[in-house]
Protein backbone atom coordinates (compact mmCIF):
# COMPACT_ATOMS: atom_id res chain seq x y z
CA UNK A 1 0.00 0.00 0.00
CA UNK A 2 1.15 3.60 -1.13
CA UNK A 3 2.63 4.73 2.33
CA UNK A 4 3.06 8.82 1.61
CA UNK A 5 -0.13 8.33 0.15
CA UNK A 6 -1.83 7.46 3.31
CA UNK A 7 0.16 9.97 5.22
CA UNK A 8 -0.92 12.24 2.91
CA UNK A 9 -4.55 11.71 3.33
CA UNK A 10 -4.41 10.95 7.11
CA UNK A 11 -3.32 14.77 6.79
CA UNK A 12 -5.94 15.91 5.02
CA UNK A 13 -8.33 14.47 6.66
CA UNK A 14 -6.89 15.74 9.90
CA UNK A 15 -7.39 19.25 8.54
CA UNK A 16 -11.38 18.19 7.39
CA UNK A 17 -11.53 17.39 11.01
CA UNK A 18 -10.37 20.41 12.03
CA UNK A 19 -12.37 22.54 9.48
CA UNK A 20 -15.63 20.65 11.06
CA UNK A 21 -14.45 21.88 14.21
CA UNK A 22 -14.07 25.14 13.80
CA UNK A 23 -17.70 25.17 11.67
CA UNK A 24 -19.11 23.49 14.93
CA UNK A 25 -19.47 20.41 12.90
CA UNK A 26 -20.50 19.92 9.52
CA UNK A 27 -23.75 21.10 7.84
CA UNK A 28 -26.50 18.55 6.32
CA UNK A 29 -27.95 20.84 2.94
CA UNK A 30 -31.17 19.50 3.27
CA UNK A 31 -30.96 22.07 6.21
CA UNK A 32 -29.66 24.59 4.76
CA UNK A 33 -30.26 27.66 3.23
CA UNK A 34 -29.43 31.02 1.75
CA UNK A 35 -29.98 33.27 5.03
CA UNK A 36 -27.24 31.03 6.49
CA UNK A 37 -23.22 33.25 6.63
CA UNK A 38 -21.54 32.04 3.39
CA UNK A 39 -18.39 33.09 2.15
CA UNK A 40 -18.63 34.36 -1.57
CA UNK A 41 -16.35 31.44 -2.90
CA UNK A 42 -15.03 28.43 -1.70
CA UNK A 43 -14.45 24.47 -1.68
CA UNK A 44 -17.36 22.43 -0.58
CA UNK A 45 -16.53 18.86 0.96
CA UNK A 46 -19.71 16.30 1.25
CA UNK A 47 -19.14 13.01 3.04
CA UNK A 48 -22.07 10.26 3.24
CA UNK A 49 -23.50 8.12 5.54
CA UNK A 50 -21.89 4.88 6.17
CA UNK A 51 -19.25 5.92 4.19
CA UNK A 52 -16.05 6.02 6.38
CA UNK A 53 -12.28 5.42 6.38
CA UNK A 54 -10.37 2.51 6.94
CA UNK A 55 -7.21 2.85 5.93
CA UNK A 56 -6.08 6.45 6.95
CA UNK A 57 -8.00 7.21 10.33
CA UNK A 58 -11.21 6.97 11.77
CA UNK A 59 -14.53 8.87 10.76
CA UNK A 60 -16.30 9.61 7.68
CA UNK A 61 -14.60 9.66 4.33
CA UNK A 62 -15.45 12.85 1.50
CA UNK A 63 -17.20 11.55 -1.06
CA UNK A 64 -17.42 14.52 -3.23
CA UNK A 65 -15.30 18.19 -3.60
CA UNK A 66 -16.46 20.67 -5.41
CA UNK A 67 -15.83 24.60 -6.11
CA UNK A 68 -17.31 26.89 -8.39
CA UNK A 69 -16.88 30.03 -10.52
CA UNK A 70 -13.66 29.27 -12.04
CA UNK A 71 -13.98 30.74 -15.67
CA UNK A 72 -13.25 34.66 -15.55
CA UNK A 73 -16.50 35.68 -16.26
CA UNK A 74 -17.99 33.60 -13.71
CA UNK A 75 -20.37 34.75 -10.59
CA UNK A 76 -20.96 31.86 -8.79
CA UNK A 77 -21.23 32.64 -5.53
CA UNK A 78 -20.86 29.18 -2.93
CA UNK A 79 -24.13 29.22 -1.20
CA UNK A 80 -25.59 29.40 -5.54
CA UNK A 81 -23.77 26.28 -6.09
CA UNK A 82 -24.38 24.16 -3.39
CA UNK A 83 -28.85 25.17 -4.07
CA UNK A 84 -28.28 23.82 -7.79
CA UNK A 85 -26.84 20.61 -5.61
CA UNK A 86 -29.27 20.66 -3.01
CA UNK A 87 -32.70 21.29 -5.42
CA UNK A 88 -35.53 23.13 -4.81
CA UNK A 89 -36.97 23.46 -0.95
CA UNK A 90 -40.70 24.55 -2.06
CA UNK A 91 -41.20 20.93 -3.82
CA UNK A 92 -38.43 19.07 -3.33
CA UNK A 93 -37.24 18.48 -7.11
CA UNK A 94 -34.58 19.78 -8.89
CA UNK A 95 -32.79 20.58 -12.16
CA UNK A 96 -30.44 18.01 -12.93
CA UNK A 97 -29.42 19.56 -16.19
CA UNK A 98 -27.41 22.47 -13.67
CA UNK A 99 -25.74 20.05 -11.72
CA UNK A 100 -23.35 17.02 -12.49
CA UNK A 101 -23.69 15.95 -9.31
CA UNK A 102 -27.80 14.82 -9.47
CA UNK A 103 -27.31 14.07 -12.70
CA UNK A 104 -25.20 11.47 -11.73
CA UNK A 105 -26.40 10.64 -8.69
CA UNK A 106 -29.71 10.26 -10.70
CA UNK A 107 -28.28 7.74 -12.53
CA UNK A 108 -27.30 5.53 -10.11
CA UNK A 109 -30.59 5.74 -8.40
CA UNK A 110 -32.31 4.30 -11.60
CA UNK A 111 -29.95 2.07 -12.03
CA UNK A 112 -30.20 0.09 -8.11
CA UNK A 113 -33.78 0.54 -7.79
CA UNK A 114 -34.48 -0.58 -11.49
CA UNK A 115 -36.25 2.67 -12.76
CA UNK A 116 -36.10 4.49 -15.77
CA UNK A 117 -36.57 8.15 -16.61
CA UNK A 118 -35.59 8.03 -20.28
CA UNK A 119 -34.68 12.16 -20.82
CA UNK A 120 -32.83 11.98 -17.92
CA UNK A 121 -29.61 14.04 -18.92
CA UNK A 122 -31.07 14.52 -22.51
CA UNK A 123 -30.04 18.02 -23.61
CA UNK A 124 -29.36 21.03 -21.35
CA UNK A 125 -33.06 22.19 -21.07
CA UNK A 126 -36.08 20.59 -20.81
CA UNK A 127 -39.85 21.49 -21.28
CA UNK A 128 -42.16 21.96 -18.49
CA UNK A 129 -44.17 18.52 -19.70
CA UNK A 130 -40.34 16.51 -19.45
CA UNK A 131 -39.86 18.15 -16.12
CA UNK A 132 -42.83 17.16 -15.11
CA UNK A 133 -42.25 13.65 -15.84
CA UNK A 134 -38.92 14.08 -14.39
CA UNK A 135 -39.89 15.27 -10.98
CA UNK A 136 -40.61 12.18 -9.13
CA UNK A 137 -36.58 10.86 -9.69
CA UNK A 138 -35.47 14.99 -8.92
CA UNK A 139 -37.34 14.40 -5.42
CA UNK A 140 -35.36 11.22 -5.13
CA UNK A 141 -31.88 12.71 -5.77
CA UNK A 142 -33.08 15.71 -3.40
CA UNK A 143 -33.67 13.46 -1.06
CA UNK A 144 -30.30 11.52 -1.38
CA UNK A 145 -28.04 14.57 -1.77
CA UNK A 146 -30.19 16.56 0.82
CA UNK A 147 -28.88 14.21 3.72
CA UNK A 148 -25.51 14.12 3.16
CA UNK A 149 -23.38 16.12 5.49
CA UNK A 150 -20.54 19.00 4.31
CA UNK A 151 -18.10 20.94 5.21
CA UNK A 152 -16.74 24.05 3.24
CA UNK A 153 -13.39 26.32 3.24
CA UNK A 154 -13.46 29.91 2.28
CA UNK A 155 -11.49 30.93 -0.54
CA UNK A 156 -12.18 34.28 -1.83
CA UNK A 157 -10.20 34.67 -4.42
CA UNK A 158 -10.58 36.05 -8.12
CA UNK A 159 -12.22 33.22 -11.15
CA UNK A 160 -9.65 32.25 -13.40
CA UNK A 161 -7.24 29.41 -14.23
CA UNK A 162 -4.77 30.30 -11.37
CA UNK A 163 -7.51 30.36 -8.66
CA UNK A 164 -6.32 28.53 -5.96
CA UNK A 165 -9.79 26.85 -5.15
CA UNK A 166 -8.91 25.21 -8.48
CA UNK A 167 -5.51 24.53 -7.18
CA UNK A 168 -6.66 22.92 -4.31
CA UNK A 169 -10.14 21.15 -5.69
CA UNK A 170 -8.20 19.19 -8.49
CA UNK A 171 -5.55 18.08 -6.45
CA UNK A 172 -7.69 16.89 -2.92
CA UNK A 173 -9.88 15.16 -6.11
CA UNK A 174 -6.77 13.62 -7.03
CA UNK A 175 -5.66 12.93 -3.86
CA UNK A 176 -8.53 11.02 -2.57
CA UNK A 177 -9.20 8.66 -5.87
CA UNK A 178 -8.85 5.48 -5.72
CA UNK A 179 -8.97 5.31 -9.30
CA UNK A 180 -6.51 2.85 -11.14
CA UNK A 181 -4.88 2.71 -7.71
CA UNK A 182 -4.42 0.29 -4.95
CA UNK A 183 -7.78 1.19 -2.98
CA UNK A 184 -7.21 3.44 0.14
CA UNK A 185 -10.65 3.98 2.15
CA UNK A 186 -12.20 2.22 -0.28
CA UNK A 187 -15.99 3.01 -0.63
CA UNK A 188 -18.34 0.49 1.28
CA UNK A 189 -19.96 -2.54 -0.34
CA UNK A 190 -23.20 -0.38 -0.14
CA UNK A 191 -22.39 2.55 -1.70
CA UNK A 192 -24.74 4.13 -4.33
CA UNK A 193 -21.77 5.26 -6.44
CA UNK A 194 -21.12 2.00 -7.29
CA UNK A 195 -24.47 1.62 -9.74
CA UNK A 196 -23.27 4.74 -11.15
CA UNK A 197 -23.32 4.61 -15.06
CA UNK A 198 -19.70 6.48 -15.35
CA UNK A 199 -16.61 4.32 -14.51
CA UNK A 200 -14.47 7.04 -13.12
CA UNK A 201 -17.22 7.27 -10.34
CA UNK A 202 -17.28 3.52 -9.48
CA UNK A 203 -13.05 3.24 -10.06
CA UNK A 204 -12.76 6.54 -7.56
CA UNK A 205 -14.94 5.83 -5.09
CA UNK A 206 -15.58 9.59 -5.52
CA UNK A 207 -18.78 11.42 -6.45
CA UNK A 208 -16.32 12.94 -9.11
CA UNK A 209 -15.44 12.25 -12.48
CA UNK A 210 -12.97 15.46 -13.18
CA UNK A 211 -9.58 14.97 -11.55
CA UNK A 212 -9.97 11.51 -10.74
CA UNK A 213 -6.85 10.23 -13.10
CA UNK A 214 -4.45 12.86 -12.58
CA UNK A 215 -1.30 13.00 -10.02
CA UNK A 216 -1.87 15.02 -6.96
CA UNK A 217 1.06 17.74 -5.67
CA UNK A 218 0.87 17.80 -2.47
CA UNK A 219 2.36 20.78 -1.60
CA UNK A 220 -1.46 21.60 -1.93
CA UNK A 221 -2.07 20.19 1.51
CA UNK A 222 0.00 23.28 3.07
CA UNK A 223 -2.06 25.91 1.53
CA UNK A 224 -5.45 23.90 2.70
CA UNK A 225 -3.95 23.94 6.49
CA UNK A 226 -3.05 27.72 5.88
CA UNK A 227 -6.73 28.45 5.19
CA UNK A 228 -8.40 26.55 8.16
CA UNK A 229 -5.85 28.70 10.29
CA UNK A 230 -7.30 31.58 8.77
CA UNK A 231 -10.54 30.75 9.28
CA UNK A 232 -10.03 30.05 12.69
CA UNK A 233 -8.37 33.34 13.46
CA UNK A 234 -10.59 35.27 11.74
CA UNK A 235 -13.82 34.35 14.63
Amino acid sequence: MDIRRIDDLKRFNSTIDRLTAHLRGARVLARCNGRLHWPQRGIYFFMENGEVRSNSGVGPRIVRIGTHALKVSSTTKLWTRLSQHRGQASNGGGNHRGSIFRLIVGSALMARDGCKCETWGKGSSANFEIRSNEISLEREVSRYIGAMPFVWVDIDDEPGAGSLRGYIERNAIALLSNYNKEPIDAPSADWLGHYCDREKVRKSGLWNSNHVDEKYDSKFLDYFEELVITMEKSI
